[in-house]
């Protein structure tokens, strides 16, 4: 439980530091990210735990990368544990993220490991325009809709595609997915 109040905790700050570094007042910040100002306040005081749907609209809205709502801005680790990484859960726990690699301004990408329960579902809002997502699974079947196309892919297979239209992933078998997801922003954002 500790790992996710931390979570909760830095995911707290960094949506306000975020927000005040911006000069927007939480109902403008409501505007722009279209998440209510009662959910910002709560986020920002760490009262709640936002879904991975709310802080892509925040990260999207601020036009910031979804790690700089997560990392931990006092440390840079080079190894990163896997017990040390608190998941962020979609899906009543059947779609499970855990941050990897977090944004940095000079490396333009970020790094999820992501695990899908059978029948696990998430659909994702549109990320900054240009944005690409490479995923390859590590084992498992899943199915990969993007605006252009539907995708199964298994075992060792790998997709690129624009993630700036609304995508979904389920996992369409009856054992648990695993996945690798790489998020690449353009230098122009």
């Amino acid at each position: 439980m500790g790992g996710v109040m931390q979570l909760q905790n830095r995911i707290a700050k960094n949506v306000k530091t975020i927000r005040e570094n911006k000069k927007l007042t939480l109902d403008a910040a409501a505007k722009q990210t279209e998440v209510s100002r009662s959910m910002l306040a709560q986020i920002e005081k760490g009262e709640v735990n936002p879904t991975i749907s709310v802080l892509w609209k925040i990260a999207n809205g601020y036009k910031v990368s979804f790690t700089s709502l997560v990392e931990n801005h006092n440390q840079e680790p080079l190894i990163i544990r896997a017990e040390d990484v608190a998941p962020l859960v979609e899906d009543d726990g059947k779609y499970i993220n855990y941050p990897a690699f977090p944004f940095q301004e000079d490396k333009l990408f970020e790094t999820y490991r992501i695990q899908i329960e059978p029948h696990g579902f998430l659909s994702a809002r549109p990320h900054m325009a240009g944005t690409e997502e490479y995923i390859t699974v590590f084992s498992g079947r899943v199915e990969i809709i993007t605006a252009e196309k539907t995708f199964q892919l298994g075992e060792g297979d790998s997709l690129r595609f624009f993630a700036d239209a609304p995508h979904s992933y389920q996992n369409i078998d009856s054992a648990t997915a695993y996945l690798s997801m790489l998020i690449y922003y353009t230098k122009n954002q």
